[in-house]
């Protein structure tokens, strides 16, 4: 069954509307018929419900079936410095599909990026929706919130809001010896941890002056492995493993 997240609640005969790109989704691509049924999420609750009517406005009623809510026990939001080209759209798609809470793009110093002001607020959009065709085809309840970049000073001051923060540091990875991942994990999962966020460098990487900022603030390596992946490969890797140890 299709899946559409609304803004708009039912009504007190379990029937809500549907407008918008979603409603001509619902009639001129699909081709539905009435009595159809799809999935509507509204506060990150999916309902199986049904087409009662299709104008330019689609009208569903709840069948009384819910689905299970597949996301992670854990928040992961990502935070990652700016790359290049089109790698922040491939890590909001691919990381909304492995359950990533929230993305923010932040300024870091190797950044080669240049984030355009005037050209920004439909660059977030754009993410927004990547985010959210992410989450109605892996079949999630919640759209990732996709931030507008932050400097790394805004950044800094976010550490305090999680539980746990770590930091991908490719200078960890050169060491010989080096504290697994999945024994970080284990630790967090133990101390039932709510909410992770994990910071990522650009094609460049964090520096160093960024990395001691962050360990001063409360944030520890994390050590993917002893081989130095790409800005777009790195939080798949992270954001796989977390599933694995709590899911």
């Amino acid at each position: 069954m299709q899946r559409y997240f609304v803004q708009e609640t039912f009504n007190t005969d379990n029937e809500l509307s549907i407008t918008g790109e979603s409603a001509r989704h619902i009639s001129k691509v699909m081709r539905m018929e009435l009595g159809e049924k799809i999935i509507v999420v509204v506060k990150e609750v999916a309902y199986i419900c049904e087409i009662v009517s299709i104008t330019d406005v689609i009208t569903v009623r709840q069948t009384g079936e819910i689905i299970p809510s597949p996301e992670m026990p854990v928040q992961v939001d990502i935070a990652c410095g700016l790359p290049k080209g089109d790698k922040l759209e491939f890590i909001a798609q691919k990381a909304t599909e492995l359950g990533m809470h929230r993305l923010i793009p932040f300024k870091a110093e190797r950044s080669i990026v240049k984030w355009d002001e005037k050209k920004g607020e439909k660059k977030t959009e754009r993410l927004q929706k990547i985010a959210q065709e992410a989450a109605e085809q892996s079949h999630r309840t919640l759209v990732p919130e996709i931030l507008h970049p932050v400097s790394f000073k805004q950044l800094l001051s976010m550490v305090k809001n999680y539980d746990v923060v770590f930091i991908a540091d490719e200078e960890d990875a050169k060491k010989e010896s080096r504290t697994r991942f999945a024994e970080k994990l284990k630790k967090v999962y133990d101390n039932k941890s709510k909410s992770i966020l994990l910071i990522f460098g650009p094609e460049g990487g964090i520096s160093r002056t960024e990395a001691e900022s962050l360990s001063t603030a409360g944030a520890e390596t994390m050590s993917l492995g002893p081989r130095i992946l790409r800005a777009e490969t790195a939080p798949l890797y992270a954001l796989s493993a977390i599933s694995y140890e709590f899911e």
